[in-house]
């Protein structure tokens, strides 16, 4: 049996073909509604787009008018699809980069594919300049612990799960405090309030699962 970065990886690799470079369902919607509510200003700034996949993010921040934009993500098939950006391929817990290269660092559905939530905020705080920001979102612990996953069709409609680590939010709140990382906001988006958009079967998803937090999203700043 595969090791979780293993199959974290096949999943990803599998999914690449059919991955756009845009948020391409309600969860994503949501998701990129409320990071741009927290949007920084990145004008003139050095940023990271982290665990890029196929460089939503990326094209935000270029739109943004970042000095510089570096898109990471350790999958080939994804990064090879994102432009507007320097593109390099790595694993996010062991960042490629020196101390304080970065003015603000993105993650978008990423820290729950980490090996380890402290090593995870130990290399972003490493690599953020002082008073850098950090925003990030995940999909919500309470969400995974209640039996829900992230899944996709793949280019032959098979079904894939994607692996994901629960990590609570007083973890990532210790593991943000100990990189050295201040929590500013933290946003919980829930299912039938602020993720309301019609699907197939959605009726009975959201009776089911009316109230649920089902995305996390965090801005911390150095």
């Amino acid at each position: 049996m595969a090791n979780p970065a293993a199959a974290t990886l096949e999943a990803y690799e599998r999914w690449a073909p059919v991955y756009p470079p845009v948020a391409h369902n309600p969860l994503m919607r949501v998701e990129q509604q409320a990071m741009m509510e927290q949007w920084p200003d990145v004008t003139g700034r050095r940023a990271l787009d982290l665990a890029c996949g196929t460089g939503r993010y990326t094209r935000l921040l270029a739109e943004a008018k970042a000095a510089d934009v570096v898109a990471l993500d350790f999958c080939a098939p994804m990064l090879q699809q994102v432009s507007a950006a320097r593109r390099i391929c790595a694993n996010m817990m062991h960042l490629p980069f020196v101390s304080g290269a970065f003015d603000v660092v993105i993650a978008g559905l990423a820290l729950g594919h980490a090996t380890g939530v402290q090593v995870w905020m130990d290399e972003i705080g490493r690599v953020l300049d002082k008073g850098g920001i950090l925003l990030y979102s995940d999909f919500h612990p309470e969400a995974a612990r209640a039996g829900l996953t992230r899944s996709f069709k793949d280019k032959d409609d098979r079904t894939c799960t994607v692996p994901h680590r629960c990590y609570d939010i007083a973890s990532q709140r210790e593991a943000a405090a100990a990189a050295h990382l201040s929590i500013e906001t933290i946003r919980e988006i829930r299912v039938g309030v602020e993720l309301r958009e019609a699907f197939p079967k959605s009726e009975e998803f959201y009776r089911q699962w009316h109230g649920l937090p089902i995305v996390l999203v965090v801005c911390a700043r150095k």
